[in-house]
């Protein structure tokens, strides 16, 4: 039976050694190792069932065992959506696997009533009342896995592609059951599995081009994504915190990188999937427009102030339209970064606040500091 196991699953096994071997070798690990760990031993239980399952199966009797096995594998695939959520969801809590724990619940039950699967006298799959739920259970978990992975992403052109390829791999282990029975569900582990090292794989290619205290873009992509699509650009929005040289101080920077790390939310929240947001300095951000108009530019501004004003912050904005004159990305920066440091200076007297024990003053534009500060980009707290 080992034998036939390893010849079944010699794909998953590979798949998975590769997994580990990456997240051994890689700083990923540092940030949620262990919950990526515990998701891989997951789906290789996951496919142990499922092998054993279907050869008692093809046995014949063994009828109580079946049923166990059976309650552990309609229980599995929402559990191990809802830890792909818990894993690469940021600061998740556990409640999120409720709904799964209640439909386990259920498929213990079934063993004795039915409720959801049963048996037949041949050994054929009969369905109960609640036959399908473990089908909406887990599909609820994929549309929330997809939605949350969106929403945390820069919504670029790459964050997006393997966001969708896993979500067409969690589609086909919805709907291929259906149409070619226990034949895909013998290879739904290794689908799982490799549309989750695909999407770690490309989550590594792109940290290169993330702000790891913030998760937006840094400078370095700013420079890249210019480069290769700045004529996309219809208008450039500088924010710049207000005051966080004073909650260093007076808090701490543990505070300092929460407030930045607040701010990003707000910026990407804002944001929408033809505009990212790049951290270019120790409080200032940029967020790049591609084909929206002035009067939308002006709304996601006002956006921008007031979702940080939610958060208990504040920060000040500029912003630069191409326009018709053909502007360069400097002459944005420039123009935008003029309107943010007036309006700072605004906030600053209108409220009495010492700028010294706020925010440092600025020498050059926005595109001399990024120069000056060099290419690789200042990621962690200034």
């Amino acid at each position: 039976m080992l034998i036939d196991y390893l010849l079944q699953n010699w794909a998953l096994i590979l798949i998975s050694l590769a997994f580990v071997i990456s997240l051994t070798v890689t700083g990923f690990q540092q940030k949620n190792g262990k919950r990526m760990y515990a998701l891989i031993a997951s789906v290789f239980l996951l496919s142990i069932v499922v092998f054993v399952e279907f050869r008692l199966a093809d046995r014949g009797g063994y009828r109580t065992a079946r049923l166990i096995l059976m309650a552990v594998r309609y229980s599995a695939t929402p559990m191990i959506t809802a830890q792909i959520i818990y894993t690469l969801r940021d600061k998740q809590k556990l409640a999120v696997f409720i709904p799964a724990v209640v439909l386990a619940v259920l498929d213990i039950v079934s063993i004795f009533t039915g409720i959801v699967f049963g048996l037949a006298e041949d050994g054929t799959l009969l369905r109960g009342p609640l036959g399908y739920l473990p089908f909406i259970v887990a599909g609820f978990y994929g549309v929330s896995l997809i939605y949350v992975l969106y929403m945390q992403s820069n919504k670029l052109y790459t964050e997006i592609v393997p966001i969708a390829f896993l979500g067409l791999a969690f589609a086909s282990g919805l709907i291929l059951p259906f149409i070619f029975g226990k034949d895909f569900a013998q290879i739904f582990c290794v689908t799982i599995m490799i549309a989750l090292f695909v999407y770690h794989v490309f989550s590594i290619l792109q940290m290169y081009k993330k702000d790891p205290l913030t998760g937006a873009l840094n400078r370095q992509a700013f420079y890249d994504d210019n480069e290769i699509s700045g004529g996309d650009i219809t208008a450039l929005i500088l924010a710049d915190m207000n005051g966080l040289k004073k909650v260093n101080d007076t808090q701490g920077h543990a505070a300092g990188d929460r407030a930045l790390t607040a701010l990003a939310q707000s910026f990407r929240k804002a944001a929408k999937n033809k505009q990212a947001v790049y951290r270019t300095g120790g409080d200032e951000f940029v967020i790049v427009c591609r084909r929206l108009s002035g009067d939308k530019v002006t709304a996601l501004a006002e956006q921008i102030k007031k979702n940080v004003a939610e958060t208990g912050y504040s920060c000040s904005v500029g912003y630069s339209l191409k326009g018709d004159g053909g502007k360069t990305i400097a002459d944005m920066m420039a123009e935008a970064d003029e309107m943010m440091y007036a309006e700072k200076e605004k906030y600053y007297a209108d409220g009495r606040r010492d700028r010294r024990r706020g925010d440092r003053r600025r020498s050059g534009t926005a595109a001399d500091r990024a120069v000056a500060k060099g290419p690789d980009g200042k990621t962690e707290n200034e």
